[in-house]
């Protein structure tokens, strides 16, 4: 009897591959399209339109489209109240709290390897598939380690690094061994109707920037823009507007100016003209989560990064949860994640409370 497994379709080519390397691998494929929150807003005279990318109309229908090609079922799931509540809520609470999240990485954890795989092994599934860039090893002792994708300009390990090892030992990642042109050119063999379908890297649940989101939630709460120095140059809209490390929107002359910290207590944004006050050579985290299921020894030598496109660095994780870096880091942001890897595995990780 084939092993029953649920691929997670976007109408993307990624997913739209595993699904077809999985059917070709004997598998007993499902595929299912995940529908999360859309915040809409009105285009006038009683039309809306769908701010959601990653689970739009057209998303769905050429995910529909991928399954008749491969010939396999094909399903959708209705995930909005719960996205709404455990992704969009908490990024605006933590957005609130001065923090800067990564919704991905709580979507991951919470929805496609939650709440899908709870539904997906209720009916029958052994395991739940997705098209990310990422690979899985058995270990020994029979844990599943995770590693990089072959393809390290695509690699998505990062957003994967509060997974648990009971959710690992259900997951399937078919085209974390191939680079992005095999995919595509996969998808073009296999005759799938998405091998050209653009890339979208962006927060799926905001339709444009960040800030004009957040506008929709947070009234202006005014406070003073002040210099490394403390002397005051000009008026923000409101701390939850800014990261750390911004340099685009401060409208200052005489720039450019960077972020450098935001004082929630006095409501003070400070920023400054030298790129290098940015650069700090340690960091303090909280939410460990280690992948093997148990603490590492501490003082831990590994390779970390404190966001997804940052280069890895050597860097000592203690036990405290401090980490020391080799060389200084640009804009460390707390509420960011920093994940730690051992070669190609991904060790864990946590979140970034204060630099």
């Amino acid at each position: 009897m084939p092993k029953k497994v649920v691929v997670a379709m976007s109408g993307g080519v990624d997913s739209s591959v595993a699904a077809a390397l999985l059917k070709r691998q004997g598998f007993q494929v499902m595929g299912v399209f995940m529908r999360f929150w859309l915040a809409r807003r009105s285009l006038g005279e009683g039309g809306f339109e769908r701010w959601n990318r990653c689970c739009s109309l057209e998303a769905e229908q050429r995910a529909r489209a991928v399954a008749r090609v491969i010939g396999i079922p094909f399903y959708v799931f209705n995930f909005e109240k719960e996205f709404k509540k455990r992704i969009v809520d908490r990024f605006l609470a933590e957005h609130k709290a001065g923090l800067t999240p990564n919704p991905c990485i709580y979507c991951n954890k919470e929805i496609k390897f939650g709440l899908l795989l709870e539904k997906s092994l209720a009916l029958g599934a052994k395991y739940v598939a997705t098209g990310h860039y990422a690979r899985l090893r058995q270990g020994s002792g029979g844990q599943v380690r995770l590693l990089r994708g072959e393809d390290t300009n695509k690699d998505q390990s990062y957003f994967l690094w509060r997974l648990s090892q009971q959710q690992l030992s259900h997951v399937l990642f078919p085209v974390g061994g191939y680079k992005k042109p095999q995919v595509r050119a996969l998808a073009k063999k296999f005759k799938l109707p998405v091998a050209e379908t653009p890339e979208s890297q962006e927060i799926c649940f905001v339709p444009d920037t960040v800030n004009e989101f957040l506008q929709r939630y947070f009234k202006p709460k005014k406070g003073k823009i002040i210099d490394a120095a403390g002397k005051v140059l000009d008026e923000h809209q409101g701390l939850v507007f800014y990261t750390i490390g911004q340099r685009k929107g401060i409208m200052l002359p005489q720039g450019p100016y960077w972020v450098k910290d935001k004082d929630f207590k006095e409501n003070v944004l400070v920023v400054t003209k030298n790129e290098k006050d940015l650069l700090k050579k340690e960091l303090f985290f909280k939410n460990a989560n280690w992948l093997a299921g148990k603490l590492p020894k501490f003082p831990l030598k590994v390779a970390a990064k404190i966001r997804y496109r940052a280069k890895l660095t050597p860097a000592i994780v203690y036990e405290n949860h401090k980490v020391i870096f080799e060389q200084p880091q640009k804009a460390v942001t707390p509420g960011q994640s920093i994940v730690f890897y051992k070669g190609q595995e991904l060790l864990g990780g946590g979140v970034i409370s204060r630099g």
